[in-house]
């Protein structure tokens, strides 16, 4: 029985969402009867958004399936900056153009996962360009700066973390909460949000927004963090040795974006499943009790679900056969990245950085070393080892590619 009485919370307690609150019995009351809108932020650093993401996203798909509507907050006006939360370095600063052109790459991803329109509980999308970038330094700073403590600020662990280090904090960084905050006033005035979600990472951030709304306008906004998502192993989820699982299929193949699901740990399925797809609960609770080479069997329902959520059936489909054709029957898929090479071949090292798998052939000879290449299945050990047409490469568990024959 859950603790909440509102179908939002109790939806996200249950399906794992919930890992901070600031006012839980406030906003449990507010959302039991009325439509709550709720936001979460996107910094356009890069044209797609990564695996590491997702949690964020589908927290809005949730909020908007029990009934309340979803805010996509774009970050063109915070991009500019970059938020320094638990960074070990500055992020590099973008160009106006370059911020344009991934917000406008970033926002096909949304459409996947929810429903925008005009009504009460469509989601809209706005971005904090058209607030921020109008901004003039002296009224903001009396108006909103003198409601933020600097010895506030510098408790925070996100800040803390960079002065323990000795790493650079510049001020440029240390604004960005304080923007982040101005955002969540900016949203509770325009669109009457109410609620601001994200990763446990922003919790400082989150908090200080609910507490500005308050100072500034007498309002109760509320702040809702997920837990810290980490692989079995401990690393942060959505990072691979490959580098990010992409969202966008341009970005990464919907095959690797498939298998990056299949190769979740046995011990991470029951999570994934409940945060990452829309089954029901209790199939999810008889999914992750299988054990032994079963377990696989949950495996691939997780990834042809969250697929499916994100690319598309088709797509879903499409990589669960290419993956049962190069897997299970020996024989490789059609969705495969491909090379094609001369009918004498074409050495491991060009082949893997031709696929694209590395960036260099330096690179490709170092997994090599590492043992991380293999041809057909078999560990690849010499720089000149040769592969041929109707060869299957692969680098890790992740990446796989066929060598073809020139036309």
């Amino acid at each position: 029985m859950s603790q909440y009485t509102s179908d939002l919370l109790a939806l996200l307690d249950a399906r794992g969402y919930i890992h901070q609150l600031t006012d839980g019995a406030a906003l449990d009351a507010l959302a039991a009867k009325q439509i709550v809108p709720g936001y979460i932020g996107f910094d356009p650093t890069a044209p797609s958004l990564h695996v590491g993401h997702l949690v964020s996203i589908m927290m809005l798909r949730q909020l908007q399936k029990a009934g309340h509507k979803p805010i996509v907050l774009m970050g063109g006006g915070t991009g500019k900056i970059g938020d320094p939360s638990f960074k070990d370095e500055a992020r590099k600063l973008l160009t106006t153009d370059l911020i344009a052109s991934n917000v406008a790459s970033i926002k096909r991803v949304f459409e996947r996962f929810l429903t925008f329109g005009d009504g009460p509980t469509d989601a809209i999308m706005l971005d904090n360009a058209e607030w921020l970038d109008r901004l003039e330094y002296i009224p903001f700073l009396r108006d909103i700066g003198q409601h933020f403590s600097v010895n506030r600020m510098l408790s925070f662990d996100s800040v803390k973390l960079r002065l323990d280090r000795e790493q650079s904090l510049s001020f440029l960084e240390f604004n960005y909460m304080i923007l982040q905050a101005y955002d969540f006033l900016e949203l509770s005035r325009r669109a009457d949000c109410r609620l601001q979600m994200g990763g446990s990472d922003q919790w400082g951030n989150i908090v200080n927004g609910v507490d500005l709304a308050r100072r500034v306008d007498g309002t109760q906004v509320f702040g809702l963090t997920t837990p810290l998502l980490t692989n079995a192993d401990g690393s942060k989820m959505g990072k691979t040795v490959g580098g990010a699982v992409w969202l966008n299929e341009d970005q990464l193949s919907h095959h690797d974006y498939w298998q990056f699901w299949r190769n979740t740990a046995d011990s991470d399925v029951g999570v994934r499943l409940r945060l990452f797809t829309d089954l029901p609960l209790d199939e999810i609770a008889r999914l992750e009790k299988l054990e032994g080479a079963e377990i696989n069997d949950a495996k691939k329902v997780l990834a042809d679900s969250a697929t499916t959520l994100c690319r598309g059936a088709d797509a879903a489909r499409s990589a669960a056969e290419t993956a049962r054709a190069t897997f299970e029957q020996g024989h490789a898929g059609g969705d495969l990245p491909s090379i094609r090479v001369p009918a004498d071949g074409l050495s491991i090292v060009q082949a893997t950085t031709g696929l694209g798998f590395t960036v260099s052939n330096k690179e490709a000879k170092r997994k090599i070393e590492e043992g991380a290449v293999r041809v057909n299945g078999d560990k690849v050990t010499v720089f000149n080892h040769m592969v041929m047409p109707g060869d299957t490469v692969s680098l890790g568990q992740k990446k796989h590619g066929l060598v073809i024959a020139n036309a």
